[in-house]
C-alpha cells in the first residue's frame, strides 16, 4: 500500500460510492474497483460489500480506513516539519474557521497575511464553530476560530466581544416584540441558547416566528425589507447603518456579548508557518 492507496480508501469510505469515489480522485470507476480488487488479493482479505445503496465495509476494511487514516496523518505531518526545518515562512496552514467570521472577518485577514507570506498555501475548512473545534481536536487544523464558549485544554485567546441586537427597518418598541414577526436564522447552539435565554427573560409569550431562513446574511436582508425583526450579533450588522437597533441586554442591564476564539495547540507552534499565523493575528488584534 502507499499514499495513492490510503486516499482510495478514505475517499471511498467518505462517498460509499464507487462512482462518486472515482469522480473524486479523477480516475475511471473501472481502474478504482480494480485497484480496491489487488488490495484485497494483497492483504487476502474482502474489504467491500456492494449493495443497492452503496458499499459497506468489512471489519477488515474498517480496519485498513483506520490504518491509511493513521498513515496520511503522519504522512501530513512529516511534510510539515520538513517544510519547517528551512528558515523561510512556507508550506501549508491548515485553518477551521466559524461560518460568520470567515464571512465577514476573515478574506481581510488572509489577504494581508499572504501579502506577508507570499509563499504560504491555505487549506482552508469553515462550518458551525462546534464542527470546527473537533476537527482542531482531531488535529486536522493547526488553528481554529470559533465563536461561543468551548471547553479548550489547549491555547485560547479572545479576539473579540460583540453584542446582540434588535434589528428592524423601522424604529419599534422593546415591549412590543412578541407581537411583531421575528426572521430565525439556524445558528450554532451557543448563540442560539442566548437568544433564547435573553427572551425567555424579557418576555411571558414565545416569539412570533413567520420566516426561517438558512443563513444570517438571507436574514438581514429580510429585515431590510421590512418583513420583520430579527436578533443578530454585531459582526453580521457591517454596513447596514440603516436598520433600526436595540441593544439586548439582561434585567440587570448586563450585557448579552458573543465572543470570538483563537485555539491552538500549543505544540503546533513549533511549525514556524502557525506562530507566524498567530502572531499576526494577535498583533492585529492588538493594533486595533
Amino acid at each position: 500500500m502507499d499514499e495513492k492507496d490510503w486516499r482510495i480508501l478514505q475517499t471511498v469510505y467518505q462517498e460509499r460510492n464507487i462512482t462518486k469515489a472515482a469522480e473524486r480522485l479523477y480516475i475511471s470507476q473501472p481502474a478504482l474497483t480494480y485497484r480496491i480488487k489487488q488490495l484485497e488479493e494483497e492483504f487476502n482479505v474482502r474489504i467491500l460489500l456492494r449493495g443497492k445503496r452503496g458499499v459497506e465495509f468489512t471489519p477488515e476494511g474498517n480496519h485498513l480506513v483506520l490504518y491509511s487514516s493513521k498513515m496520511l496523518a503522519d504522512l501530513r505531518k512529516t511534510k510539515e516539519h520538513l517544510e519547517n526545518m528551512d528558515t523561510k515562512i512556507r508550506g501549508t496552514l491548515r485553518l477551521g474557521v466559524a461560518s460568520i467570521f470567515a464571512r465577514y472577518e476573515l478574506p481581510e485577514i488572509l489577504s494581508a497575511f499572504l501579502k506577508e507570506y507570499p509563499d504560504v498555501e491555505i487549506i482552508l475548512k469553515t462550518g458551525w464553530s462546534a464542527d470546527m473545534h473537533n476537527l482542531l481536536q482531531k488535529e486536522e487544523t493547526h488553528v481554529g476560530i470559533i465563536r461561543g464558549n468551548y471547553h479548550w485544554p489547549g491555547k485560547k485567546y479572545l479576539l473579540n466581544e460583540e453584542k446582540l441586537f434588535v434589528v428592524s427597518k423601522d424604529k419599534i418598541n422593546l415591549e412590543n416584540l412578541p407581537e411583531l414577526s421575528r426572521i430565525n436564522y439556524k445558528t450554532d447552539l451557543t448563540l442560539k441558547g442566548m437568544t433564547d435565554s435573553w427572551w425567555q427573560e424579557t418576555f411571558d409569550t414565545p416569539p412570533k416566528y413567520t420566516m426561517e431562513v438558512d443563513r444570517i446574511d438571507t436574514c438581514i436582508e429580510m429585515v431590510l425589507h421590512g418583513l420583520g425583526f430579527a436578533v443578530v450579533p454585531e459582526i453580521s450588522l457591517k454596513g447596514y447603518h440603516q436598520l433600526h437597533r436595540i441593544e439586548v441586554s439582561s434585567k440587570n442591564n448586563s450585557e448579552f456579548s458573543r465572543k470570538t476564539w483563537l485555539i491552538f495547540n500549543e505544540n503546533s507552534l513549533e511549525l514556524s508557518i502557525v506562530k507566524a499565523f498567530v502572531d499576526f493575528i494577535l498583533k492585529r488584534e492588538t493594533n486595533e
